[in-house]
């Protein structure tokens, strides 16, 4: 990812480094989502602040927004490698 514009959440009491400022991250608190490939329905289970990157993910592929969906693929590929796979890949 270009720069160091990350923004640090607080997630079950510890400092977390999220791509988006202006994700909703609070929208499901601190419990766990189960997110469905939207092609093949294969389910990965992700903290609700990596599913507020995967909304923004969808999101910018759905206005062509490449760059942020570039940004928020990199970091999911990072932080969730298991789940980019199954989500995203």
């Amino acid at each position: 990812m270009k720069g160091n514009n990350m923004k640090e959440i607080m997630y079950k009491g510890k400092k977390v480094k999220v791509p988006f400022a202006d994700a909703n991250y609070n929208l499901d608190g601190e419990k766990d989502v189960v997110i469905e490939n939207r092609f093949g329905g294969e389910k990965a289970t992700v903290p609700a602040y990596a599913a507020a990157v995967y909304d923004v993910i969808i999101g910018s592929e759905q206005l062509q927004d490449w760059d942020r969906h570039r940004k928020g693929l990199d970091w999911f590929a990072k932080y969730f490698p298991k789940q980019y796979m199954v989500l995203l890949d």
